[in-house]
């Protein structure tokens, strides 16, 4: 059996928030996010994603939950030092 690669990624919404979320395929989940409110996350119903930000790649699904869930934890100035865009 494949083991699929699981990813976390931050994407910028129109509002210049940050999302963070874990996915095997990252354009995939964008375009849900963008395009299907009834796939995409609640949050996007109020804010637009604009861009993908950032995407690390993890060896499960287990590791992508806790990197996800470090990242949450970081402030805004700490999540934009992080990904330096």
């Amino acid at each position: 059996m494949k083991k699929s690669c699981w990813y976390v990624y931050m994407i910028l919404t129109e509002k210049n928030r940050l999302y963070t979320g874990i996915a095997t395929d990252v354009e995939r989940r964008f375009f849900e996010h963008a395009c299907d409110p009834s796939k995409g996350a609640k949050f996007f119903r109020s804010d637009s994603p604009k861009e993908i930000v950032y995407v690390e790649s993890c060896p499960s699904r287990s590791a992508a939950t806790i990197k996800e869930a470090a990242i949450k934890k970081l402030t805004r100035l700490e999540k934009d030092n992080f990904i330096k865009y």
